[in-house]
This record gives C-alpha cells, structure tokens and sequence, in this order.
C-alpha cells in the first residue's frame, strides 16, 4: 500500500504501529487505509455528533477539519478504540470500563459475560472483588463454604484469554480488593505464581481508616463483606510491609487510595467509587466507562516557553472531541449506555512531557519542573473546564448534574474533565515521549523488520549533540548500551541534565513529580515510580507513604527485574478468616520455606558447547515461556570420574535454584570466575573452569533473549515482546514495546 504521509510527520515506527495495529484490513490482512484515511475516518465520525445539536453541516465540516488537523499535526490523540473503531461497524470508542460484582453467582457469570464482551469490542476492565464472601465463608442456600474472591478472580482470567479482542487490543483487567476484606493477605500474594492471573493488574484498596492504624502502628478490623460485622483485628504495618514485600519483589500490588478516590466523587449521590480502570488513572462508579485523549505537550513550545495560547485552543477542541464521542459511541451494553450518558465523564491527559521540559531547557527532577507541573495542569483543567461549561450552555448539563458536587456551583457537560494515562502506542504515533514519564532512554536499540537492530537515538538529543559538536557515531552506539548518560563525561553537564531518564530520577521525585500533576487532574494519574535492582523493600515503603501524604489517589512502582527475578516464592500457612493470620500474633515467621517449582513434562531448551581444561562441556538450558532459565543439564564430553559427576552437581543444584525463582544474574555472579589447575580460550574468552563455562552459557542464553545488564549488574531491560521480540518497558503504571505498540494493559 502506498503510504501517503506527506503532511503527517510520522516516524518509520509510527508508520510499523498504525499499519500492525489501527489502519483497515482487508480479509487477506492486507493493510487498505493510508493514516490520512484514519484520521479522516475519525474525524468525522466524531464531527458529525454536531448535528444532534442543530449544527448546520458547513458548521459540521468546519469542526471536521478542526478534529483532523488537531491529529494529523499530532497536537492530540484520542484513546486507541477511538481511532480504530470510530467509522467502522463496531463503533465502540470507549478504553475504560467498571464491571460491578456482588456476592452472588448470579452477578458472578454476568460480570464474566460483560467483561467478554467489552473486551470484544476492545475495552479493558476494572472490577472490585470487595463485595464477595471469604474463602470458608458459609453460603446459605447450599449449606456449603465459598472458595473466595480469588477463586472467581481465575474464571475471569481465563475468559479474558479466550477473547482476543480482533487481533487489535489484548484483554487487560484490574482486580481490587479492600484491605479490610478477611482475604487480603491471600489476595496480596495471588500473582505469586507467574503462571496464574497474567490477565490481571492487581491493587489494593487502602482505606483512611487503615492509614492512620498505620501511622499510629495500631491494629484494625477485618470485615466479612456478607456480615458488615469486624472478625477480627490486625496489625496495620505489618499488611503494609506485605504488600510491600511484594511490590519490591514483582511490581504488584499497586495500592489506591480509596476515600480519598471518592471524596473527589463528582457523584456521590448515585454511588461510591470501588474500582478504577486497568491502569488505575479512571475511578468509575458501576457500568460506567470513560473515554480519553491525551495532548502532546512537545508541541505547545514556541521560542522557548510554552504556548498557552495554543494549549488553550487545543484543550477547548480536545474537550469538544471527547464530549462528541459520547453521543457517537456504541456502547456494549445498555447499562453502560445509560450511566455514561448520564454522567458524560471524558479523561483528558497529555504526553510528551518530558520533551516539553528538555525544549525548555527544565530538569525533569527540578523543582521548576514540579511548579510548572501544577501551573500547566491548572490551565489545563480550568480551560477544560470552560470549554465544558461552553457545551452545557448549548447542549444541556450532564443529566446526573443535580446529583453532583457542582450543582449549584457551576454548570458543566461533564462530571470530569481530566485524567493522565499512559500513553504507549499513542506517543509512538505521535513520536514523542509517554504521558508524565522521563525519557526511558536517550538511545536504545531497535529491533526491526526481519529482527535487524538499528541504533534509534532520541532526535532532540541527536540535533543537540550535532549543533554543538560532541556528535559522534561511536559515542551513540556507547549511549545505545546503557541507559544512563550521567557519567559521559564527554557530553556537556548541562546537557547530561536535560537529558536524565527514569533511572537517574530518585523514587521520591517520580511521586512528587506524580504528586505535582494530581493536585489538578479530576480523576487519577498513571505514573510508575521505577526503582533500580539494589532498592530495598524500605525503599518501596518510604515511596507508598510519600504517595499517600503528597495526595496522589494511588501508586504503582517498578524495581528493574523484580518481576524475571522473583527473589522469594512464598506459601503462607493459612487465610486470613481462619487463621492467627489476622490475630496481632501474626509475625513474619509465618512464611514457609522456599518451594521449587514442578517441572513440566514437556520444556524446551538450547545446548551449548563450551571447551574446557576437561573437554567439551556441553550446557544445556531448558526455559519457562518467559525465557527464563529453568533447568541446566551438564555433560561433560568423555570424560568420568570427578569431572562428569561435578557437572552433574553443578547442574542439579543450578536447576534447584532456578526452579526457586533465584535471579539468573545472580547464579551468574556465583558461578563466574570460578578457577581450576586447567583454563582454557574458547569463543566467548577465558573459561576459567567448568563452573566458569555454565556462567558463559548463561550469559549467552540471557543476551539471546534481550535479556540485559549493566556493568554492574543492574538489569534496566528485561524480557521480550511477546509480538515482536523487543524489549519490554515499564512506564505509566503499564508494560510497554515501544517497537511494536504492543502493551499489556491494551
């Protein structure tokens, strides 16, 4: 297909992400839709809600090219089931979605059916598992005992991986529970096993109450959700390092702050918020969905200070568009239909934050970024705002209004305004950074068509380095191999500044960073708070408890590796409803020892032939669907004796360790340099003994899979792609292949 781009400014990559992911498709597969075609096809679609409101149709084909230019000029995009469906004849343009659940089998099944189906049409999902009786709780009508939230939360996993939503977006939902539920600590561990609940972020909800027991390191109550009566108490801090623990070990649980969510309720009077979209940015009450849109803030920069008159102009339009796509919308059930329209929340956000602050010459973890943070997002929702209130004069309020904390204040179309999310595939479209997020890197390597690598080097940082003459090729292939420029010493320090990405950025600027944005968003901030492998889970715990005090709705943190290292594979004794679990006697020695993981029958691996002082030791290394390495067998060429039966050794106790989810790099740093009375020179350097060699083919099978270390030993890149083969990053509260598109969220 001919690509006619020549008034977009779309990347190669740009281009690869719209063909694989959002243009029309014939039945062979065959991509039929230029992305002028899709920005046209949204367009007006969009424009076209005008009508409903007596707009003449010259008026209409105005706002048309208003909507089109507003995206072709990549000033700002709506949410992806926006510009994949808009025009089409599934018509479903909403991303965010709250499926309720309450304790019956009944609304069990029709919450797994709804959420099939909004996943079909490519939404994602957001549930509260609150309300459901505790595992051993009694049911009445069998005389028999529940199996828990946990339980259910596997059905709903499953039938997430049986819809595929069009070969477009993958099913993604998020699982909340109260801290007061008699499961949590249950609940806190389920994602343990990498194998179960892949199709689930997971958070818990913090409440007011259980903040100031933690505070106070006091004991408070477990609530059986069938009974509203406390069972029993417990000890605050210790939940907290629970999920602490775990956090630091595999990024999750996230936490929400829930009283806080709703004491910004824009509609307390028809329900309480209990759960959040997948990414947790988009509290929503039952059926509710929202749709979003994000503005590109590297383009609102003239001459070295930001255009607000543009930001203005494109916020007043934005908002528009995202008012529009309400009425335009195919909702896929009626109740959704019906509590959206009532509301008419819309979520507008921005990306490219990070290239606003290096146009303007602003450190990221400054304090003038944090101050220009407030400033900008006030403009923002105030000019939202505006525009929403231009809307209600014309249009009408949201019908909800009379229900809402502004009645009686002011006159809006809508019961929010604002929301950051991520922005994965959308900021790779728009080729500029993701959401509130640092540069991930200044270069990275890409992988291709046909897995080629080329170096990609960040163009504001490339055009700098060429203006004031410190470019070079061989100094960006070094940039490309790590993901920090802090220590170049050949680049301008004031330069290394601008230029810092989420690594050199401590814990607690991501949250004030985060903190600084939510003071004026509506609705929540999608942020992940990275934290290098050397964190400690104290480190995890100062970062939640400044979340909490700065007045963000929730948080989400990332330590590099923690999810392929999985330090510890724990199995508690006991649930908490009927055990000393939730008794003050409960202590961290409730932890059984560690558990290996049970090989399965059929595993696939590859065999390395390394020469040794002893012969040819051949290593073969059997991996888990991640690739991760599972398994070592040892054989030792023909040799007997002591050599053969070492190998042997040195295999099974590898296998042991692995099996207990021991970080590989780690086995790496105990086996490496290991000496014997016989070196010997093979293809990847000195083999300094048979123990030397496992560490070598360790270290190839890691580089094989884009499995990646720094020097020293901090892993910043870690697994593939499960599409394409790039590397996986961790940034706005999602999983994201900045080569693909592909994102875990969807």
């Amino acid at each position: 297909m001919k690509k006619e781009t020549n008034d977009i400014a779309l990347s190669p990559n740009s281009l690869k992400v719209l063909e694989r992911r959002y243009l029309k498709k014939n039945s062979k597969g065959e991509v039929t839709e230029t992305p002028q075609g899709l920005f046209r096809r949204v367009a007006k679609t969009i424009a076209m809600a005008d009508l409903k409101f007596g707009k003449e149709f010259a008026e209409v084909e105005k706002l048309e090219t208003d909507f089109y230019e507003m995206m072709t000029q990549l000033n700002f995009l709506p949410n992806s089931p926006t510009l994949m469906n808009a025009g089409r004849e599934l018509g479903q343009l909403s991303a965010c979605f709250v499926i309720p659940i309450q304790d019956s089998m009944e609304s069990i099944f029709d919450g797994v059916k709804n959420a099939a189906i909004i996943h079909k049409s490519g939404g994602g999902t957001g549930f509260s598992f609150s309300n459901l009786r505790p595992n051993g709780d009694m049911v009445g009508s069998t005389k028999g005992v529940s199996s828990g939230p946990i339980s259910f939360m596997t059905v709903f996993d499953s039938a997430t991986e049986a819809v595929k939503q069009g070969g477009t977006r993958r099913g993604a939902n998020m699982a909340i529970l109260r801290v007061d539920h008699p499961d949590i600590l249950d609940f806190i561990t389920c994602k343990d096993n990498l194998d179960k609940l892949n199709n689930f972020n997971i958070s818990v909800a913090l409440t007011s109450d259980f903040m100031n027991a933690v505070e106070k390191n006091e004991q408070y109550d477990i609530i059986n959700p069938r009974t509203k009566q406390a069972e029993k108490t417990i000890e605050a801090r210790y939940v907290l390092d629970v999920i602490i623990k775990h956090a630091w070990q595999t990024g999750e649980p996230g936490v929400i702050f829930i009283d806080r969510i709703n004491e910004s309720n824009p509609t307390p009077k028809v329900g309480m918020i209990e759960s959040t979209n997948p990414c947790g940015e988009q509290p929503l009450l039952a059926f509710e969905s929202c749709n979003l849109g994000s503005i590109n803030l590297s383009k609102m920069v003239k001459d070295g200070h930001v255009d607000y008159e543009k930001l203005k102009d494109i916020t007043h339009k934005a908002v528009h568009f995202l008012d529009n796509v309400i009425d335009i919308n195919k909702y896929p059930l009626k109740q959704i239909k019906e509590i959206t329209q009532a509301n008419r929340k819309i979520g507008l956000g921005i990306m490219g934050w990070a290239d606003m602050l290096i146009d303007l010459g602003i450190p990221y973890n400054s304090e003038k970024a944090l101050t220009l943070a407030e400033e900008l997002m006030k403009f923002i929702r105030q000019e939202g705002r505006n525009q929403s209130t231009i809307l209600a004069e014309q249009r009408g309020v949201f019908p909800n209004h009379d229900k809402s904390i502004y009645h009686g204040k002011m006159k809006l179309r809508n019961a929010t305004i604002t929301t950051i999310a991520p922005t994965g595939s959308l900021s790779i479209i728009a080729g500029c950074s993701s959401g509130i997020e640092p540069l991930f890197a200044v270069s990275y390597i890409r992988t291709v068509l046909e897995g080629t690598k080329m170096i990609e080097v960040n163009p504001k940082f490339e055009e700098i380095a060429r203006k004031k003459g410190f470019h070079s090729d061989e100094l960006m292939t070094r940039i490309s191999e790590s993901a920090s420029i802090k220590d170049f010493k050949d680049i301008p320090a004031d330069i290394r500044k601008i230029f810092v990405t989420s690594h050199d950025i401590s814990p607690s600027d991501h949250i004030k960073t985060q903190a600084a944005f939510q003071t004026h968003t509506c609705n929540a901030v999608s942020k992940t708070v990275n934290f290098p492998t050397t964190a400690t889970p104290e480190d995890v715990k100062e970062v939640y408890l400044l979340a909490y005090k700065t007045g963000c709705k929730g948080v989400t943190v990332y330590r590099d590796g923690s999810r392929d290292e999985q330090v510890l594979s724990v199995k508690k004794k006991s649930t908490v409803s009927k055990s000393a679990a939730v008794d003050s006697q409960v202590k961290k020695d409730e932890y059984q020892k560690i558990v290996p993981k049970k090989r399965p029958d059929v595993i696939k691996g590859t065999t390395h032939c390394i020469k040794t002082g002893c012969g040819n030791l051949y290593v073969t290394i059997n991996a888990n669907e991640n690739n991760s390495p599972f398994e070592i067998f040892n054989h030792i060429g023909k040799a007997g004796g002591c050599a053969a039966s070492q190998s042997e050794a040195i295999g099974r106790l590898l296998s042991l360790a692995l099996r207990c989810d021991i970080a590989v790099d780690q086995v790496i740093k105990q086996l490496k340099g290991i000496s014997c009375h016989q070196p010997s020179w093979a293809s990847v350097g000195k083999i300094s003994s048979c123990a030397d060699a496992v560490a070598k083919a360790l270290e190839l099978h890691q580089k094989h899979f884009k499995i990646e270390h720094t020097k020293d030993g901090e892993v910043f890149k870690m697994g593939a792609c499960p599409e394409c083969g790039g590397t996986v990053e961790h940034e706005g509260g999602c999983a994201v292949c900045h080569d693909c598109g592909f994102t875990k969220c969807g």
